[in-house]
């Protein structure tokens, strides 16, 4: 039996509550001899540490650097190799663009680029969401469609957007059109099957990307896009069928709300701010027994190098979590899907920080939230996989294994 029957099997309902704090790429390495969460000022954070069981998780495997949809999955208790799902569909789906039979989905970057095709700015400057939505306009009027391939883009948050690709001979078997750094040229597609349908799509995307280079000639600074996570709509089963949970999510950035829609949680409205996140969840709090509320910018200002501003918000997060603990979860978890250290201003392989508050924990000797003392935890260093059997198990969730 595999691991999704054997939770499936042992699932139970009842009417305790769990709460997944995830403050996304919250891990880091010091700089000036701390990181961001030793620097920051937590006091909540640092007082349920000490109350808490602790330890460290690992998203996929050690040494791996994870991208942001299988460091989820690993979260909600998929198995992300399992489900290596690509990130066009999440940041589909978390747009709310429908996704059919013959239909190809990918995310996109406005970038800037210099007069050699060398990428300077991977994220065109983050521009405002106002500038994307006239950019997607001028695209849209100018790119309808290419040798017979029906072309619709839509907006996402600040430089993001997604594009849909229709024709009955697509493929998602081609590669990333995005070198991923600053400093190298621009990156076209590649088939990673030798196939025609591989072939014609990897063709398709060249041809659009170059025409909208043309397009948007004019539009510094962003002359240009990157294309990633090229993907058709994929199969997974929900969290109620195998956890037997009724889940929500609170999260306003587009892939996350895409990610929690392709495990079957509901996905709920929510304003831009942490702030607003928390009115969200005290709203809804009868409604639902999972709750997923996810903090993005730790991972933004991570990934921009900005320590100062990343410290900021693990402080903001810190002054709203008496209002979370005040509703009285059965169960709350607060971890980061990924590490994302401003020393490297991107994701990295380090271990997650993780505390799990329950009625039932044994408390270890961690007295505050940080990298190193998570290290100390009871929990020791453990798979991502691992925090939702914990949660259920700590709200009386799952019944016994075997006789």
């Amino acid at each position: 039996m595999d691991r999704e029957k054997i939770f499936e099997e042992l699932s139970i309902r009842n009417e305790k509550k769990i709460v997944l704090l995830i403050m996304d790429g919250v891990g880091g390495l010091p700089l000036n001899g701390k990181t961001a969460l030793e620097a920051a000022k937590k006091p909540n954070l640092d007082a349920l540490a000490e109350k808490s069981s602790c330890g460290r998780t690992i998203p996929v495997l050690t040494g791996i650097t994870p991208g942001s949809g299988p460091a989820h999955f690993s979260l909600f208790g998929y198995d992300p190799i399992k489900y290596n799902v690509g990130r066009g569909i999440l940041e589909a789906l978390g747009i709310d663009v429908d996704v059919h039979e013959h239909e190809v989905v990918a995310r996109g970057n406005f970038c800037t680029i210099d007069r050699e095709g060398i990428v300077t700015d991977r994220r065109a400057g983050r521009i405002p969401t106002e500038k994307n939505q006239e950019i997607i306009k001028l695209l849209s009027e100018n790119i309808k469609e290419i040798d017979g391939v029906k072309i619709s883009l839509y907006s996402g948050k600040e430089h993001r957007f997604v594009i849909k690709l229709k024709h009955p001979e697509l493929s998602d078997k081609i590669s990333d059109a995005d070198p991923q750094k600053e400093g190298l040229p621009i990156k076209f597609p590649e088939p990673l099957e030798n196939n025609e349908n591989a072939e014609f799509t990897a063709n398709i995307v060249t041809k659009f990307m170059k025409k909208a280079i043309v397009v948007l000639k004019d539009s510094h600074p962003a002359n240009a896009l990157l294309l990633r996570g090229f993907s058709e709509y994929p199969m997974i089963p929900p969290m109620q069928k195998i956890f037997k949970l009724n889940p929500a999510a609170i999260a306003n950035y587009p892939m996350y709300r895409g990610l929690a829609k392709l495990v079957g949680m509901n996905v709920l409205e929510v304003g831009p701010e942490i702030d607003d996140e928390i009115i969200t969840l005290k709203k809804e709090w009868n409604n639902y027994d999972f709750f997923y509320i996810h903090i993005k910018k730790t991972d933004s200002y991570g990934e921009d190098g900005n320590f100062e501003n990343k410290v900021k918000i693990i402080e903001k997060v810190d002054q709203i979590l008496p209002e979370i603990l005040s509703l009285n979860p059965d169960a709350i978890a607060i971890t980061g899907d990924h590490s994302t250290p401003c020393k490297i201003s991107g994701h990295s392989w380090h271990p997650n920080p993780f505390l799990l508050y329950s009625p039932y924990i044994i408390k270890d000797e961690v007295k505050v939230f940080t990298e190193k003392e998570c290290a100390k935890g009871i929990y020791g260093t453990f798979p991502a996989t691992d925090i939702l059997p914990l949660l259920l198990a700590n709200t009386l969730k799952l019944k016994k294994y075997g006789a």
